[in-house]
């Protein structure tokens, strides 16, 4: 299937590895130019690298902190993509009072704020241009609540509900705004928090597979299902898809217990 990306230019925010590398891979691979942007420019630089060598697309990159006072400014300045992917930032896990004031806002700063000035300023510029998509990558967790993980659980909501009044009218302007919620993706962070869970746990970091026994095909999601699901909704392929949160977490959603990732 030709997804119609070939030749466009997507902005991947969190790109240097997890589901951001993944989404980047998946556009790349069906011919999308990419700007990649992270905090760390080594690993920034490897991706690009290989993406170029793999699929001969344009891959720029944007070693930057969008929390950083003008940097948001700076990447619109730098052209406006057909595409932004808004995906940096995990927010910890705590219950509330272990999540005081100061880590909270820390957290919400780039997950949160982060999501909501990206599109602040870029679809302004879209639905100015009459054309744009805008994908924020959430978490599970926005639904299925989950004490121990308050500032996620509440934070991730406001994102889905923010994405729902922006996507709602976008299309309007020629613009969608659109979530993807993952469910727990099998990431290097996922593997380190279950091996310190499993340690916590007075057991050996070699366990951490087992606390997957519980999703479904017992096992978390991969990031190229993640990020295949992107692709296909940011591309042309997904014209009238707009103010709409699609979970991709195996049913997990719909089972009892929780489980935190993003």
């Amino acid at each position: 299937m030709d997804l119609g990306v070939k030749g466009k230019t997507a902005l991947i925010t969190g790109a240097s590895k997890g589901i951001g590398r993944g989404v980047a891979e998946s556009l790349a691979a069906e011919g999308c130019n990419l700007r990649l942007a992270a905090r760390s420019g080594d690993m920034l630089e490897t991706a690009a690298a290989e993406l170029r060598d793999a699929y001969g697309v344009t891959v720029a990159v944007h070693a930057c902190d969008i929390t950083a006072p003008g940097v948001i400014d700076e990447l619109a300045a730098a052209g406006i993509p057909d595409i932004l992917v808004n995906n940096a930032g995990a927010i910890p896990a705590g219950d509330i009072e272990a999540m005081v004031e100061e880590r909270w806002r820390d957290a919400w700063e780039l997950k949160v704020f982060g999501y909501i000035n990206m599109t602040r300023t870029f679809f302004a510029a879209m639905k100015q241009r009459g054309h744009g998509v805008i994908c924020n990558v959430t978490g599970l967790a926005a639904d299925k609540t989950d004490f121990n993980y308050v500032a996620g659980t509440t934070g991730n909501a406001g994102l889905n509900a923010f994405t729902k009044a922006i996507g709602g009218v976008s299309l309007e302007f020629g613009v969608r705004v659109f979530a993807v919620s993952p469910g727990p993706v099998q990431t290097e962070r996922l593997i380190g928090l279950l091996k310190t869970r499993a340690v916590q746990d007075g057991g050996s970091e070699d366990n951490w597979q087992s606390y997957m026994s519980g999703m479904p095909m017992q096992r978390a999601a991969t990031v190229p299902e993640v990020a295949d699901t992107v692709a296909f909704l940011v591309s042309d392929r997904a014209t009238y898809f707009t103010g709409q949160v699609v979970t991709v977490d195996g049913g997990q959603g719909s089972r009892g217990g929780s489980f935190t990732n993003k």
